[in-house]
């Protein structure tokens, strides 16, 4: 693994609205994805790295809608001085906002993409940020997901959904990673 330059870390919707587990389908996999990202985030921050807070704001019911508590970042990773905060409404931090243009700026090439949640959010960012030409990599221990229904009522497991998300990223718009194997690469 190879960065062209100082890698950004991408923190995708890592929000207190996401640990409403019922409204979102029920079970989560990975409990401890947001302390892996919390870990990332605490090298990032010592290597003075590029780092970009990625919020959902959601339209009501949602738990993540602006004004709630569930808008708010979960504290092991509040947002630092100097840190971006990009605001979203739809599933790509790059849809709507300034993110890719802000990377362009700054001459960011390498994205490491960690968050909430993998089927959804993770996976739309990490699909643009291939197709955009970045050299992205998802943290498959930093990221999770919750149980998912199909159009036929079928139930899958959040751990098969997340295995599966990862699985159609790699290679073709990512490199999936575990944080133990990026680590020692920063």
């Amino acid at each position: 693994m190879e960065f062209k330059n100082s890698p950004a870390l991408i923190l995708i919707d890592i929000q207190k609205g996401l640990e409403e587990v019922d409204y979102y389908g029920g079970c989560r996999n990975n409990p401890e994805a947001e302390h892996r990202a919390a870990d990332l985030l605490a090298i990032w921050r010592e290597k003075k790295y590029p780092v970009y807070h990625i919020k959902h704001d959601g339209n009501p019911p949602s738990p993540l809608s602006p004004g709630t508590p569930g808008n708010d970042f979960k504290d092991m990773v509040t947002p630092g001085d100097g840190e971006t905060i990009v605001e979203k409404n739809t599933n790509s931090a790059f849809l709507g906002t300034p993110l890719h243009q802000m990377l362009q700026d700054s001459g960011i090439t390498d994205l490491v993409l960690v968050g909430l949640t993998t089927a959804h959010c993770v996976s739309s960012t990490a699909r643009m940020a291939g197709n955009l030409g970045y050299n992205t990599f998802v943290v498959s221990d930093a990221t999770a997901t919750f149980d998912t229904l199909g159009p036929d009522g079928t139930k899958y497991e959040a751990d098969l959904v997340h295995r599966i998300c990862l699985s159609s990223l790699h290679r073709e718009f990512a490199t999936v990673i575990e944080s133990d194997i990026l680590i020692p690469n920063l």
